[in-house]
């Protein structure tokens, strides 16, 4: 270790980036170490982040003593990454201890690094503070901190309310508003959704969670009573026979699958939900009906199909809802790294839903193109018709608007 220590006793200064060790050679002990260099009151420390059972630990170290943390930590890693304003490095340690050093020096400008202290990221709901779903969940230990395994899913939450926290502007904080979430599952993303809106952002809100499996939804309303939310109840039912409520302003449907997702935002338009937001789990039905003769050497490969099916029917949902009076974006929900589960649709409504004749034959131009009959575009053909029947038969209602 004699070469290693020197390498390290060289490049712990201003000039060190990062380093990362890994491929640990005991199971039950540190897995992973990140080091970064943080500036505390104009002194120069090592910031270690060490990975064990599931739980990441962190230590401040000054500068004189990171190399022999460092070294400690090396006896049982068989790789380090290291990287410096002038070099690139990999370390690797074999079986029998010997270390080999590779590098790879830098041109050009030197790199900017953030070296303040609290350079992590921003989160809706913080690190450190405890929140009490959180924990009954697991994501979350008793003093606040993320359990390793579940900080997935914790990014997941916080980037759900930052979407929220976009559309807070369409929400009329004045009155009692009703939000309904279909297909709520476990339930993370309902909790997180009551926590944020009516403890931290004080909306008076009720909150219907939806879904078929009986012992969730009996945990769910056992957590939701242990924390006092008297307005978020879970209930068990089917999403397109759901008949409970008359108005909804805000409509949740996360990984609701294949055309479960369809009747659920047919459903809140509707209801003339004020919000909409769907992130869509496995998409078979446009898959077994596209057909092109001009895209026909791609669709002949399983796979792409499948992807290019996915992606048109969620280009066609958002479709659909602009044509019912809503401006829809599609977002990128989580990165593909953590779930492929990754498109979120969001619409808003803007307007009442006229005939608009482009977006109508654009719709039609390219259902017909792909041989294809979603089952939204269906289900709001169906509204519409209703509609237009009931003007009819009530002619007066259209003059009064109309004055």
């Amino acid at each position: 270790m004699n070469e290693l220590s020197k390498l390290l006793q060289e490049n712990l200064n201003i000039e060190f980036i990062s380093a990362t060790l890994s491929n640990s050679k005991k199971k039950d002990d540190v897995q992973k170490v990140k080091v970064r260099p943080v500036l505390k009151k104009e002194v120069l420390y090592f910031q270690f982040e060490s990975f064990r059972n599931n739980q990441a630990f962190h230590e401040n170290v000054e500068e004189k003593k990171a190399c022999e943390i460092l070294l400690k930590y090396m006896e049982n890693m068989r790789q380090m990454q290291m990287e410096t304003q002038r070099a690139a490095y990999t370390i690797l340690v074999s079986k029998k201890g010997k270390v080999t050093i590779k590098s790879k020096m830098k041109k050009g400008e030197k790199k900017q690094i953030n070296m303040s202290h609290d350079r992590k990221k921003k989160y809706v709901l913080e690190e450190g503070v405890p929140v009490p779903f959180l924990q009954d969940l697991g994501v979350m230990t008793q003093d606040g901190k993320i359990v390793h395994a579940k900080f997935d899913k914790f990014r997941q939450i916080n980037r759900f309310l930052e979407f929220i926290e976009d559309i807070l502007p369409e929400l009329d904080k004045g009155r009692e508003l009703t939000i309904l979430d279909f297909g709520c599952g476990k339930s993370y993303l309902t909790f997180a959704m009551y926590y944020y809106l009516h403890e931290l952002k004080e909306y008076d809100i009720r909150i219907i969670g939806l879904d078929l499996k009986k012992d969730v939804i009996r945990h769910c309303n056992e957590l939701s009573e242990k924390y006092g939310y008297e307005k978020l109840r879970f209930l068990e039912g089917d999403i397109a026979d759901y008949t409970g409520v008359n108005k909804v302003d805000m409509v949740v449907t996360l990984h609701a699958c294949d055309t479960a997702t369809d009747y659920a935002l047919a459903k809140a338009v509707g209801w003339d939900a004020k919000v909409i937001l769907s992130v869509p789990c496995c998409q078979h039905e446009l898959n077994r009906q596209i057909k092109n003769e001009i895209l026909e050497p791609i669709l002949k490969y399983g796979l792409l199909k499948e992807r290019m099916a996915a992606l048109i029917t969620d280009g066609l949902r958002a479709q659909y809802l602009e044509r019912a009076g809503y401006e829809a974006q599609i977002l990128e929900f989580i990165d593909m790294e953590h779930t492929p589960k990754n498109i979120l649709i969001r619409a808003v409504k803007k307007r009442h839903a006229k005939e608009d004749n482009n977006i109508e034959a654009s719709i039609k131009r390219c259902e017909a193109a792909l041989r294809v009959s979603p089952t939204l575009g269906r289900l709001l053909d169906g509204f519409a018709t209703e509609s237009a029947n009931s003007e009819k038969d009530h002619p007066e209602k259209e003059d009064k608007e109309g004055v």
